[in-house]
């Protein structure tokens, strides 16, 4: 099948300036939106070291040549992990051992989700795609300001449980960062593909620093590790095809959930103010609800039973809506699943011929677990966080699971990553992503309400004030500094019931790229240090 939608120029949205001169260079030498992608995606695990990675894994959903794909190269629990593994002898969680350490680190995807991409759907070779991250961490980088988002001090946060001070304690806002061992890992993934990281040197190098450290990896994990192709979710919405993150993510599912439940209380909708506190209650009413059900019925699909099909049916999701309270809250005891029985990055890309890349990936928390893999110089995840380490305790965002998402070997731990792209009559519209746990999915969704039902400008929308409602803490709606909730419109929340919360950190990063006629644009949020570029 042909393209079907050729386009005046190319574009990206990266969440750093190296990741968008990386794609344009890309773009420029006649590679296409997935080789942008995958030379992107090795230059921020140089660059933006506090969530770019290849100790980490994500998610890619792609639109090319007019038709959608998923790829899920998310981290899994490694063979040796159990369920109580960070429990105490009385079974209570043991604070920070699933988020700093080895053993908090799953099995990295993110090499391995990079080659599968390029195997299957890059124009260039492999070895060019390389070829600009070697650069960075050979010739080094300036560093950004507060290169971080959720942790301000990683340095004395991972203090002497990890080796993170001896390889980013010098990093020092304006000046030049470099990271040899890096270049040298990346040489060999160069020449050597993903084997490399999976059963060559840096395999090695891997395994010896999780004997070091008490690890759980070995290299029967590396060796076994597979990313894999599913299904996009595919949503109907407005006369568009929305396509994004099917399980082991929580977020597609989710986005659905929102948008069909916000499009049959419409009729509430209607007249009331962006962001008035009508608006934000009325949300909060939706999430709470989709949080119920991602608490109690969302993980590994090769694991357990998810019901996607039912949560996202039309009929289910209508009485779910009839549950919605335009006037007062629902009381978050009464609010159940419905059916019977922090740091992650993403960037945008489109090429001219209009295929599409929406990829978001992940340590988890800046800069993952602090572990950095002695000898090849790249720090590991702390994904194993994002299991139910105790069923019905909440991880470090706050959210809770259950038995769905507990540990198993080999499992995927439930994320809620959504790389989501927008098509109508079969041409890329829309797209965008943000990094944020479980603030990822409300970000995107209250982005798309601003474009199609207020129709913003694409900037205003993603630089507009977000909010975030997730059941649990009780009535709490979270804000961030950027945007934050006050004057009139707090008073008026506070009055309903609610508690407003300033969460501490940045409400996502979206990099968003829309396109009009043929002609694309860009947005960068301008809570962070992103760039967006035209390509022609």
């Amino acid at each position: 099948m042909a393209a079907t939608a050729p386009l005046a120029a190319g574009a990206v949205a990266a969440p750093d300036q190296y990741g968008a001169q990386v794609a344009e260079q890309i773009l420029k030498a006649g590679g296409n939106a997935v080789d942008a992608a995958v030379a992107t995606a090795f230059a921020l695990a140089v660059t933006y070291p506090e969530a770019g990675n290849i100790g980490g894994g994500g998610f890619m959903t792609i639109y090319h040549n007019g038709k959608p794909y998923f790829l899920d190269y998310r981290e899994v629990a490694p063979k040796a992990a159990t369920r109580n593994m960070y429990l105490d002898a009385k079974g209570e969680v043991i604070e920070n051992l699933s988020l700093v350490g080895a053993r908090a680190a799953g099995v990295p995807g993110t090499v391995m989700g990079l080659w599968d991409a390029h195997q299957r759907f890059g124009k260039l070779k492999w070895a060019e795609l390389i070829k600009p991250a070697i650069h960075f961490a050979e010739q080094g980088f300036v560093v950004a300001p507060g290169q971080f988002q959720y942790r301000e001090d990683a340095v004395k946060f991972f203090g002497d449980k990890t080796n993170f001070a001896s390889y980013f304690g010098a990093m020092k806002a304006g000046e030049t960062f470099r990271q040899p061992e890096l270049a040298e890992t990346l040489r060999r993934i160069s020449k050597y593909g993903a084997k490399d990281f999976y059963q060559g040197k840096t395999a090695g190098l891997l395994v010896a620093q999780m004997k070091a450290d008490n690890g759980l990896i070995s290299a029967a994990d590396l060796r076994d590790y597979r990313a894999k192709w599913r299904e996009p979710i595919k949503i109907s919405w407005r006369g568009n095809k929305v396509y994004t993150a099917p399980p082991p993510s929580s977020g597609g599912i989710a986005l659905q959930q929102l948008l069909t439940i916000k499009e049959n209380r419409a009729a509430d909708f209607k007249g009331v103010a962006h962001n008035s506190a009508q608006y934000i209650h009325l949300l909060s009413e939706i999430e709470k609800r989709v949080f119920a059900d991602r608490a109690d019925y969302l993980g590994d699909p090769d694991f357990s039973k998810v019901p996607v099909k039912q949560l996202t049916d039309n009929a289910y999701l209508a009485r779910r809506a009839a549950e919605v309270n335009p006037k007062a809250i629902s009381p978050t005891e009464k609010v159940k699943p419905g059916l019977e029985t922090r740091q992650t990055t993403h960037f945008s890309i489109v090429d001219k011929w209009g295929n599409a890349v929406g990829n978001t990936y992940t340590l988890n928390w800046d800069f993952g677990s602090g572990v950095v893999v002695k000898g090849a110089g790249f720090l590991l995840n702390d994904e194993m966080d994002d299991f139910s380490a105790k069923p019905g305790v909440a991880n470090a965002f706050g959210v809770v699971g259950k038995d769905a998402n507990a540990i198993e070997p080999g499992k995927r731990m439930l994320s809620s990553m959504s790389p989501t792209i927008v098509t109508r009559d079969g041409k890329v519209a829309m797209v965008l992503g943000t990094p944020g746990g479980s603030r990822i999915f409300t970000s995107i969704f209250q982005v798309l309400n601003n474009v199609y039902d207020y129709n913003m400008p694409l900037q205003q929308a993603v630089a507009a004030q977000r909010v975030h409602h997730q059941l649990l803490p009780k009535d709490t709606i979270f804000f961030d500094a950027y945007a934050p909730l006050a004057g009139k419109q707090a008073e008026e929340l506070k009055a309903m019931g609610y508690t407003l919360e300033d969460q501490g950190w940045n409400m996502g990063d979206i990099q968003a790229i829309r396109i009009n006629g043929n002609m694309p644009e860009t947005a960068s949020d301008p809570r962070g240090r992103g760039v967006g570029r035209i390509v022609k």
